[in-house]
């Protein structure tokens, strides 16, 4: 299946300049979404992890489907007051300005073997800081699944040391 033709690009979006890759429209089509995840989880084979971990929200969108498929538990990934039990943050710098993630102190324990799912990988920082909360409780972060790469963008330099994964690359 050609998933490319599947995503819309909004051209300035969220601001003037940038050229949005929107997956809703990939979402919409249940045939689509489902064999994009099953392609997530096809380019994985191999790689041996206990859990997934997604940030939010569009690594839901991804991570928990692939995570009932391949029965592992799901660990999600919030912005700050949205998960109810004791968390750990990471602050982390981004283009323009910063913003900080939450996981459950309880979500990973001592030698998990983790898989990162995201929709989109650009810039690395949101991955990255993910990686580190993983990395902070004594996860294993084992690879990177995004389903769309801006490989102009060179993210996987940032994430260098990890082993990244991504199913629709964009050069531009």
């Amino acid at each position: 299946m050609d998933f490319k033709s599947k995503i819309r690009v909004v051209e300035d979006f969220p601001k003037e300049g940038i050229s949005f890759k929107d997956i809703t429209t990939l979402l919409l089509d249940g045939e689509a979404y489902s064999e994009a995840i099953n392609k997530c989880i096809e380019m994985l084979d191999g790689v041996a992890y206990d859990k997934i971990v997604g940030p939010e929200a569009r690594g839901f969108l991804l991570g928990a489907p692939m995570s009932v498929l391949t029965q592992k538990g799901f660990i999600p990934v919030r912005k700050p007051g949205k998960l109810p039990f004791e968390t750990i943050q990471h602050k982390y710098e981004l283009e323009y300005g910063s913003d900080i993630l939450e996981v459950h102190k309880d979500a990973i324990s001592k030698g998990d073997r983790i898989l990162v799912v995201d929709d989109l990988l650009a810039t690395g920082g949101t991955a990255k800081a993910v990686c580190e909360l993983v990395e902070k409780l004594g996860g294993e972060v084992v690879g990177l699944a995004f389903m769309m790469e801006l490989s102009f963008l060179n993210g996987r330099e940032v994430l260098e040391g990890y082993d990244v994964y991504s199913v629709i690359p964009f050069e531009s």
